[in-house]
Order: structure tokens, then sequence, then C-alpha cells
């Protein structure tokens, strides 16, 4: 499939180089709104053409757009490909409302189009192998669940941190996305959730490069707690926040009848916002868990799963190759719209659900994801 790329900002490197690994995607020319940004680009990744986003968007050539830019630009510039025949795959979010989100769906449909949409880490080893084991039965039936991420910003890390703490940034939109596919992709659709959030502080520090010592106000709540209800019956919480100094609780944990997996905070990198890492489940008839100190402290006393998954790595631009592949078997793309747009309703109700203080009920539905082939990638 040749591919053009729009937007060539920072994450768009690690797109182009797993891009330049994927025997489907021919990624034939680069667009953006900084022409001598995307110039430099085309040249460090050997990219043929450097066009403007109307001269990419009307080049008969080009199959599919690959969409970087910013998420305020996502809806327009998606739209767009799909006006003028294109397949369409963007980072997230999809769209920054379900309006938009909506009219992306129709149009796809309309001319049988395919559209995809990060994030497509579920697809890495770490989570088919957690979908293995809730597949293969190995803690019966699943329950329960927890999902948490506790950080204290990205202001001592990213040099322009300000879009994270005004309407439509936050930790919910910027980190749910990755914890909420992960948790369709293992027990399917949501049907209801409810959500808190506060703030502990109206500023922030940015510690680094040139705006290191600025002070920045905080416009969104910056903690937020969810309980999130599957049709299967599982029921669970998530803790999304920049409010957290240190922690050491798991990114999640999965319970049922039979046992119970963790998927441990071993190297901050690892959670649902990467593909890889250490899966550990415990089963009824192993030991007495209850006696035994926390699992980080006694990692020999679990299971560690085997991982027989590839994409053991880095592998954003995953769920395009997956897009390019679906094309031609005329099938759905795994990191498809109707789950991006399933995602996106469940985090503006959770929302929604914080300020109103009532239960959302989530009016979409959507095909849990079928799993990689478990022979399939590069193990990293």
């Amino acid at each position: 499939m040749k591919v053009g790329l729009i937007g060539t900002g920072r994450i768009s490197d690690i797109y182009l180089t797993n891009c330049m690994k994927f025997d489907e995607l021919d990624v034939i020319a680069c667009a953006s709104l900084d022409r001598e940004e995307a110039s430099l680009k085309a040249k460090r990744f050997n990219l043929p053409r450097v066009l403007s986003p109307d001269e990419l968007l009307s080049d008969d050539e080009i199959e599919c757009v690959l969409n970087l830019t910013i998420p305020a630009a996502h809806f327009d510039i998606a739209n767009a490909a799909l006006e003028a025949g294109k397949h369409v795959y963007s980072e997230k979010p999809f769209a920054t409302s379900l309006n938009d989100a909506q009219q992306l769906l129709d149009l796809a449909a309309e001319r049988q189009l395919l559209i995809g949409n990060a994030p497509d880490t579920f697809m890495g080893g770490r989570w088919q192998t957690v979908r293995r084991l809730i597949d293969s039965g190995v803690i019966g039936k699943p329950s329960g669940f927890t999902a948490h991420v506790g950080t204290h910003g990205v202001e001592r890390h990213h040099p322009n941190p300000d879009f994270y703490y005004k309407e439509g940034g936050g930790p919910l939109l910027d980190l749910g996305p990755y914890y909420l596919t992960v948790l369709v992709f293992l027990f399917g659709p949501m049907t209801r959730v409810c959500g808190m959030s506060n703030r502990s502080t109206n500023t922030r520090l940015i510690e680094n490069g040139p705006r290191h010592g600025e002070i920045i106000e905080v416009e969104i709540d910056t903690h937020s707690l969810s309980l999130i209800e599957f049709d299967c019956g599982v029921v669970g919480s998530m803790t999304m926040s920049f409010d957290v100094w240190d922690s050491e609780s798991p990114r999640l944990e999965i319970y049922g009848s039979e046992g119970s997996i963790c998927v441990p905070d071993l190297d901050p990198v690892h959670g649902a916002n990467n593909f890889d890492g250490p899966v550990w489940f415990r089963r009824r008839a192993d030991s007495r868990w209850e006696f035994q100190p926390r699992p980080t402290n006694r990692p020999e006393q679990w299971l560690v799963a085997e991982n027989r998954h590839g994409y053991n790595a880095n592998y954003r631009g995953l769920g395009l190759r997956d897009l390019a592949q679906a094309s031609v078997e005329n099938r759905e793309p795994r990191a498809n719209g109707k789950l991006a747009f399933h995602i996106l309703e469940a985090l503006i109700a959770i929302e929604e659900s914080a300020r109103n203080r009532t239960f959302q009920e989530i009016s979409s539905t959507v095909k849990r994801p079928d799993p990689m082939p478990i022979d399939e990638g590069f193990v990293a």
C-alpha cells in the first residue's frame, strides 16, 4: 500500500522507522505546514517526495494517508483524506467530538474505505499474551480488574507541556485510550461508566528545556478515577493521574474465578502505552497468594507467562500495517474506527460523569478485535 504522511513532528520518527520494516507499506511522500521540517524528514528517511498537505491529498498514487497531525487537526485531515478516496490511519484521538467521529465512520462506510486509529499497542506481545491466557481459561472466568497509572505529569521531560493541562488534555484523555483499548481487546465492549476527578494544584513548574522555571496554569483535573462495566459482566476501576509522585501498583491486574493476572510496573514505560513487558499469573492451585509478600518484592514466586508473540518493542504503526493487510484480505482492521469511536465515547462519558455525578450509559458497541497470529512478527 502506497502511503502519504501528513504531520512530520517527533512521533513520525518511530512510525517511519517501523514502516520501513513492513513489506506491506511504502511511504512515498510526506507533508507538513512546515515545509522545511518535512524536507528534513524526507531526507532522513529517504522519502521520494515532499508535498503540501493539499498536494498529498490530491495525489492519485497515494492510497492511504497516515495522519500524524496535532489532535485538533485529526478530524479535518481524516475527513479530507476520505473525501479524496483514500484510506486513513490517524494517531489518537480519533476526533475531539462524537459528532465528528460519527461523520468519519459514515463517510468511510459510504466510500467503502478503511479507517484506522491508534493506539495499536494492544497488538504487541505483552497484551496478546494476556489475551491468550484469558481465552485459554488460565484464570477461569474473569470478573474484575484494576488499572493504574500514577505519574507526576509531563513537565519534567516535555519542553512545552501546556496542552496537557488545558481542555482536551489531562491524564484521562492522554493515557486512558491505551488502557481502555486494551480492556476492550480483552473483554469486549463497555456498557456503563462512572467517573470522579480532582486536581492537586492549579499551576505546574516546567523543569526542562528553554522554558525551565516557567509556571503554567492548570485548567483541567489531573487525577481521574473511573468505574467501568463491560457487556460480558466484568467490572473494574481505572486510575489515571498526573498527581502521583511514586507508586508500586501494577499497571493492570485481572481477577478470575481460578486465578489472577498481573501486569507489573517494573519499568515506567511498560504499561498499556507500550507493546512489551512481563506478564505474571497465578492460579488457584499454585499457592496461597494472600500469605505472600507483594509480587514486586518476590517475583520468583509468580509464574511468568511465556510470550510467544512478536512485536516486543516500540512498533507504533503496526495498526497501519494491519490496515494494509485488511484491505487485501477484505476485513476490518484490528485498530479500526469503530473501536476508536467506542473508546472516545467512554472517555467523554467518564468526564461527563465526573461533572454530573451520575453513571453514564455507553450507547455504541464494538466487536472485540481478533488476536494476532501467534507466530507472526519481529521478536525484539
